[in-house]
């Protein structure tokens, strides 16, 4: 059997295309650009543009309605952002799928390569093994006890028995036992096809983080309706009915909750899974980020994870080497030509391969019947015409041997010596005819799988950012604590499987190996540790691991030896299956967060600054009877000038925050899962910034005008506001460097410095040479030095504050308070 050669499968994949089913087409662009106006807060801001419009009509349309003109380029510019970035995000989840997209062995040119599912083609023969999702319809052409899981099909949950001959349909999974399958159907005119809006795919709902700011955005929002509200009463008892005070009003409440803040959380969020995904973790749900930050258990195996998975056969120890070494070519389902197979029969096979013919030797010995390997069983076992082969855990196999129950324990008893040495220990046996009892001993393999060069390193690293790390393996308990030490897991206590069962939830905490473990034990443990408060990280490859990965807070599985159904239910598949990569993948999550919360101090200072201005600024030009030129109550700030704040701010500063890097946050403990969105020390931090910010600019729209008549003798209350407005701008430019200084100093970050040098550009540029468009005035070259002055002033004071505010954070903890 040679299968397709490259050449008729390329020809045959033009014919019959891809074997997908074709993705939901992109919204388009012009789609997306108007979806970003379906939001209540720009609603209100709509309706202000439509109140604006309403009154110049009203009065003539004489000129132009600068101010509506503005607030429809602002609104405009705002959505075009959203809409950029909302595709910046979709592409980097796309390329994030494209990483976890399934793979198939398929027999191409006569040998099995590991090709992506897309590319099998109908006339290819694809081999198949427990746990690998099938993916396409087809024909099996050799079955060994072969049970699918059709339910995604049927709904039937108990798995049909398949033998040769029989057809298996795409998107059904394989439970157990193995095969070879000769593809009939692809893409749209597979079963799965017929199906196709049950695929699974990488979920794209918001977070559980995203809904939480939406939350806090609303309430906020309420808050400063109200005040609006009670602003727009002051001015009309002070004015009588005044359009420009309702537009203002209306302007400062969209202002309150920045509109560009869920396009930069969304971007942020995609461009720190895409650096997750360059660290070789792919994470498949969103929301797993969030939990990646609070991990405070990581459970891991210990095969290709905490090792390299190059299972290497030191030596073979028994009373009959010659048999032994057929047992490990015939009771074997690797292929050692491709390299396809478990790592543990690869290394058995090239062991074998010194000393005899694989093939003939397999050619000699057909397969007569078999029974797979199960963790239930712990043994695999083939017959051919020679007898029965069987390979195993010692303890599964001993049991079995027709010998005294002395010799037994003997055997036993060298099989724990061999595991505390640090060997993985296989029992080899073999029976007449085809038996699974009364066998003779052959010998025991010792296998040596050394612990991978990085992961002492990572281990001690997440051991010092506060995460407790637990071994959970199916290997042999000597074998398990030997490598457990050798990695630097502080282990003292060990548990098998059977013993389990007998623990109490409070005694499984105690445990740091658990050895010889099944599937349900998984399970167990992940429940006792999320039930004791702990935000649990579980490993998992194979089809039986995927309950306990789907309870864990999060799952992780194996890209490279995982199956497909461990990687569907999985948070965050690993590419290369490393321990260091759960490590950096943790560290990520923690950035991210960290980034988020930085943009929020930022963004929430601005809100609260503009809040204070214009509220206690009202009252202040009411009190000294300021006033424009036009006769009108002097309002602090007009609704562009806020607008065109939040633009500024909103836009590439907050952005480059979101891509700090920040190289302490395994020095800090984890984050509590159950920590409020902005922390106490954030608290405090946006309070006094926002506060301090507010004292300069009122102080400025307060003294101004007294010294702008000799700077400026005509209309010295507008460039007392112009001035305002300028040193809101600059002074929360300047802002973002204190925002983004915790209780962790972050490496310098010159997308922030660029942003923020690009932000005081415009501003200059704008108020120097055409400042009517932003409804302001030309202030001479003495208070453009003022303006600039204080904006410094403020940011070293901002600066200060912040040291204080994280000192006292430190000494509290910095997660000891709610918000």
């Amino acid at each position: 059997m040679r299968g397709l050669t490259s050449q008729e499968a390329q020809k045959r994949l033009v014919e019959y295309g891809p074997n997908a089913l074709p993705e939901k087409p992109s919204e388009p662009l012009w789609q997306r650009f108007l979806r970003q106006f379906q939001s209540p807060l720009i609603y209100i801001l709509l309706f202000a543009l439509a109140v604006d419009l309403g009154l110049w009509l009203y009065e003539g349309a004489h000129g132009l309605p600068l101010e509506a003109l503005a607030i429809l380029a602002i609104l405009i510019l705002n959505a075009t952002l959203g809409t950029l970035q909302e595709k910046r995000s979709e592409e980097a989840l796309r390329r994030l799928k494209a990483l976890a997209e399934p793979m198939a062995w398929v027999l191409r040119d006569g040998r099995f390569q590991h090709l992506p599912s897309r590319e099998i083609v109908p006339g290819d023969v694809v081999r198949l093994e427990a746990g690998d999702r099938i993916p396409a319809d087809g024909v099996l052409l050799e079955a060994s006890g072969v049970l699918v899981d059709e339910s995604l099909l049927t709904g039937e949950s108990v798995p049909v028995e398949k033998r040769v001959r029989d057809e298996v349909f795409s998107g059904t999974l394989l439970v157990r036992g193995r095969a070879l399958m000769e593809v009939s159907r692809t893409g749209l005119r597979s079963a799965m096809g017929r199906i196709a809006g049950l695929l699974a795919e990488m979920e794209e709902e918001k977070t559980p983080l995203e809904r939480r700011l939406e939350a806090f955005g609303h309430r906020v929002a309420r808050w400063v309706m109200g005040l609006a509200a009670a602003l727009v009463a002051l001015g009309f008892l002070a004015e009588g009915f005044s359009a420009q005070v309702l537009l203002f009003a209306v302007a400062l409440a969209v202002a309150a909750v920045p509109e560009g803040l869920p396009a930069v959380l969304t971007l942020a969020l995609a461009l720190g899974v895409e650096r997750m995904a360059r660290r070789k973790a792919v994470v498949r749900r969103l929301s797993a980020v969030e939990a990646l930050g609070s991990v405070t258990v990581i459970a891991t195996d210990k095969t290709g994870t905490l090792t390299e998975n190059r299972m290497e056969v030191q030596k073979v120890v028994g009373p009959d080497p010659q048999r032994a070494l057929l047992a490990m070519v015939l009771c074997n389902d690797a292929d050692l030509e491709t390299g396809a197979g478990d790592p543990l029969e690869l290394g058995l096979l090239r062991y074998a391969a010194r000393h005899l013919n694989v093939q003939q030797v397999r050619h000699e010995h057909p397969r007569l019947s078999e029974r797979p390997f199960d963790s239930a069983w712990k043994y695999m076992r083939v017959t051919t015409p020679e007898g029965s082969f069987l390979k195993g855990a010692p303890e599964a196999l001993i049991p079995r041997l027709a010998l005294s129950p002395e010799d037994k324990a003997s055997l036993l008893e060298q099989a724990e010596a061999y595991a505390k040495e640090g060997f993985r220990v296989l029992a080899l046996a073999h029976g007449e005819g085809e038996r699974e009892e009364g066998l003779s001993f052959l010998g025991f393999v010792l296998l040596l799988d050394p612990p991978r060069p990085e992961v002492p390193e990572a281990v001690a690293k997440v051991l010092k950012a506060g995460v407790r790390v637990v071994m959970v393996t199916g290997d042999h308990p000597a074998t398990a604590l030997a490598i457990a030490r050798q990695v630097g897991i502080p282990a003292e206590v060990v548990a098998t499987g059977d013993e389990i069962g007998e623990l109490s939830d409070e005694e499984l905490l105690e445990v740091d190996v658990f050895a010889r473990v099944k599937p349900e034990d998984k399970l167990r443990i992940v429940e006792a540790f999320r039930k004791a408060g702990e935000v649990v990280a579980m490993t998992g490859d194979g089809i039986n691991d995927a309950p306990a990965l789907k309870r864990a807070d999060v799952g992780v599985a194996m890209g490279q030896r995982g199956s497909e159904v461990s990687r569907e239910v999985a948070d965050l598949v690993l590419l290369d299956d490393n321990f260091a990569t759960i490590v950096a993948a943790i560290e990520e999550g923690r950035s991210i967060y960290e980034n988020i919360q930085k943009f929020i101090r930022f963004l929430f200072s601005t809100n609260l600054s503009e809040v204070l201005v214009v509220a206690l600024g009202m009252v202040f030009a009411a009190l000294l009877n300021l006033r424009d030129e036009a006769g009108y109550l002097l309002l602090p700030l007009t609704a562009v000038q806020i607008l065109w704040i939040n633009l500024v701010t909103d836009g590439l500063p907050a952005l480059a925050l979101a891509l700090d890097r920040n190289p302490g946050v395994l020095e800090r403990p984890p984050r509590p899962k159950d920590s409020p969105l902005l922390d106490a020390p954030s608290l405090r931090f946006i309070l006094l910034t926002g506060t301090i910010k507010a004292a300069f600019a009122l102080s400025l729209l307060a003294l101004l005008p007294g010294w702008g008549r000799i700077q400026a003798p005509l209309g010295a209350a507008e460039v007392a506001r112009t001035a305002t407005f300028h040193f809101m701008t600059l002074g929360q430019l300047f802002f973002a460097y204190a925002a983004r200084h915790t209780h962790l100093m972050p490496l310098p970050n010159p997308y922030l410095h660029g942003a923020v040098a690009l932000g005081i550009a415009i501003q200059l540029l704008l108020g120097t040479l055409a400042p009517g468009a932003l409804e302001a005035v030309p202030v001479p070259l003495g208070i453009w030095g003022l303006v600039l002055g204080l904006a410094l002033l403020a940011w070293l004071v901002a600066e200060g504050v912040d040291r204080l505010v994280w000192r006292k954070g430190d000494a509290s903890g910095p997660y000891s308070l709610t918000q």
